[in-house]
């Protein structure tokens, strides 16, 4: 599996991606029903670098990276990922960080924030930790969580 900067041949791939992952209404604040255009400016925007995963010409999942704030807080990124369901337990996701993780280093940023983990995705908050990121804050009832209600989403940080 390679990891490349994604182009206009991979955006409908993507946007598989975007609506599978955000359909349930469990992971992501996305709206379950954001269509493709909204995919596009907050997946593809401006200001973001992004990336694939491919696993014989097959977009296997998908991450971008562009600066937390603007101003005097650009030397930290942030960053997003989301793997095709078909993709889900085979170490995309690890694959993805340690990609971002490299590449936001290359490019000068002192750090990575994530300003919204959902606290039921645990999942994704043991990938992330195993990757060295801690809470570094959490927003009570932050997501509604589609089926379990409110729930804590959490702001997770890793030094560079």
């Amino acid at each position: 599996m390679e990891i490349i900067k994604a182009t206009p041949e991979h955006y409908d791939a993507i946007w598989e991606i975007f609506s599978a992952v955000v359909k349930p209404g469990n992971t992501y604040a996305f709206a379950p029903d954001s269509t493709r255009n909204d995919m596009m400016n907050c997946w593809l925007g401006n200001g973001m670098e992004t990336f694939v995963a491919m696993d014989n010409n097959e977009v296997a999942g998908t991450y971008f990276l562009k600066p937390n704030q603007v101003g005097l807080g650009n030397h930290i990124s942030n960053c997003g990922y989301m793997v095709h369901p078909g993709f889900r337990g085979k170490g995309v996701g690890s694959l993805l960080c340690r990609h971002s993780i490299k590449m936001a280093t290359a490019m000068g940023y002192k750090g990575i924030q994530f300003n919204f983990v959902v606290s039921s995705n645990a999942t994704a908050v043991k990938l992330w930790q195993k990757h060295g990121f801690s809470v570094i804050g959490t927003t009570p009832n932050g997501f509604r969580h589609q089926q379990l209600g409110l729930v804590d989403t959490y702001i997770m940080y890793r030094a560079l």
